[in-house]
């Protein structure tokens, strides 16, 4: 797991470091500085005459450092003050200071030359005013000039709070950050502006984060090597659990399908398709290790034997809005003991009912894209795109549940938890049935025993993942839904 903290949460873990474990900032903006040069050396980046474009904060100081470093080895450097020198922090004073004491001083506009590279340091991770003015003009000139484009800490113009544009913003090919990527960083639009980006120890202590369950996180493989559900050698296909997927409308199998081999990949052992009639043959073609049962109209009875019968269910992917699915989907809310996850056709007629998510007895799992959290909240799109945490928030403070809201980026919330933010997954999973093989994968980890909202979070990157290594097999255009399936297998095989 690694903490993904905005510009206010870094800010306390800069002052925890410098005020209880006294160290100076000054060491920390000469450590940054180092690391700083020690990426540029690494990524082969031509250092024979580059721009540092500094700010009047710390963000600048860590600039004038950078520059005294590359002058020591040898650079033509050119150093630019785009802040006021009134507004400078003590800090930065001193580092521009030592920079003159080498012989650089900094010239108030960007000289018209050719750089090999730009560095910008201008603004830091506590942004949150629009661009504007002189220092939109700067930045802007700054994205014109060739070279290679290095941002220190975080892209100018990029909010470190929620990934948004202020007005204008530095487009980095590189992004050096200290301790932790920001969650600005992680986040549309802004991760498009970091480039590839390099997080670097320099010594701020991030224990505090540790109780703060307002510093989002994200997992990295190790993670998922350690949560995942363990297999004995000694065991049976009841060891791992059983799965009821409630999918599938009349004439429409294919989500059925998905989020029934999703589970079947993910490691459970029992899959059992509840559908219309009408997909049973097929259904038992495409995936005989499936169990069928079906129904042809609406039978409580039936329903309920089957839920006593599961571990956990998968319901509504493709499931439509008859009738009968609005019957389903009230039994399931109201009448199942075992954790549930809830997609497609089941939030649709969720969100005309929504007083049935408190009347649930067990765990739920909401998995809406952004068009179907509108319908549950009554958002617009677009509201919910600027805050996304507060919309995610709001439906889980008001609802017990665990709400997955997919996008480019998936955000995972319950009450009085951290937020999860996926950062695995691609553009190539822009396909449909790629939500059914989520909810099955999800499904699948609750059968086998995993906790709502890990399993949650853990599917969710398990599904990214194979996302991942489909594209890298088939490219981005050409990945369907069950190619991402067969990467399951070779995700968990490491």
């Amino acid at each position: 797991m690694r903490y993904l903290p905005d510009g206010i949460w870094m800010k306390h873990a800069d002052e925890e470091t410098i005020v209880q474990k006294q160290v100076p900032s000054m060491v920390l903006m000469e450590r940054a500085a180092l690391k700083t040069v020690e990426v540029l050396e690494e990524t082969e980046i031509d250092l024979s005459k580059p721009l540092i474009v500094c700010g009047a904060g710390n963000n600048g100081g860590d600039g004038y450092a950078v520059a005294r470093l590359l002058h020591l080895k040898g650079s033509d450097v050119t150093v630019v003050l785009a802040g006021r020198e009134a507004s400078m922090s003590e800090e930065t004073k001193l580092q521009r200071k030592i920079l003159e004491n080498y012989g650089i001083k900094d010239c108030d506009g960007i000289p018209a030359k050719a750089y090999s590279v730009i560095i910008d340091a201008v603004f830091g991770i506590g942004l949150s005013r629009t661009v504007e003015g002189h220092y939109k003009a700067v930045i802007e000139e700054m994205n014109r000039l060739s070279g290679a484009k290095v941002a220190i800490d975080i892209p100018s113009g990029v909010s470190s709070f929620d990934g948004s544009i202020l007005g204008t913003a530095f487009r980095a090919d590189i992004t050096v950050t200290f301790a932790c990527e920001k969650y600005g960083m992680a986040c549309d639009p802004g991760r498009a502006w970091c480039g590839t980006v390099f997080v670097k120890d320099i010594g701020i202590q991030t224990d505090l984060f540790d109780e703060q369950t307002e510093v989002a996180y994200t997992y990295e493989m190790n993670d998922l090597r350690e949560i995942f559900p363990a297999r004995s050698q000694y065991s049976h296909k009841g060891t791992y659990g059983k799965v009821l997927v409630i999918a599938g409308s009349r004439g429409m199998c294919g989500a059925a399908y998905l989020s029934a081999k999703a589970a079947y990949c993910t490691g459970a052992g029992l899959v059992k398709i509840y559908t219309d009639e009408s997909n049973r043959m097929i259904l038992q073609q495409l995936l005989p290790e499936a169990l069928i049962s079906t129904y042809e109209f609406f039978e409580k009875e039936q329903l309920l034997e089957e839920l006593a019968w599961a571990d956990a269910a998968v319901l509504g992917c493709g499931l439509g809005k008859s009738q009968t699915a609005r019957q389903i989907v009230r039994t399931v809310l109201k009448e199942a003991k075992i954790p549930c996850v809830v997609d497609a056709d089941g939030l649709n007629l969720i969100s005309e009912e929504m007083g049935l998510l408190g009347e649930c007895q067990a765990p739920v799992i909401l998995t809406p894209h952004m068009k179907e959290m509108s319908r549950l909240t009554g958002k617009a799109v677009e509201e919910i795109r600027k805050e996304r945490i507060a919309a995610i928030k709001e439906l889980t403070a008001a609802y017990p549940v665990i709400c997955v809201l997919k996008d480019a980026r998936t955000m995972i919330h319950r009450a009085e938890e951290r937020i999860y933010l996926n950062t695995s997954g691609n553009a190539a999973m822009a396909k449909g049935g790629s939500g059914d093989v989520l909810a099955g994968i999800v499904g699948g980890l609750l059968a086998q025993g995993q906790k709502p909202y890990e399993a949650a979070c853990a599917g969710v990157f398990l599904h990214g993942l194979a996302g991942d290594k489909a594209r890298d097999k088939k490219g981005e255009y050409s990945v369907l839904a069950s190619d991402v399936i067969d990467a399951i297998g070779e995700i968990l095989k490491k």
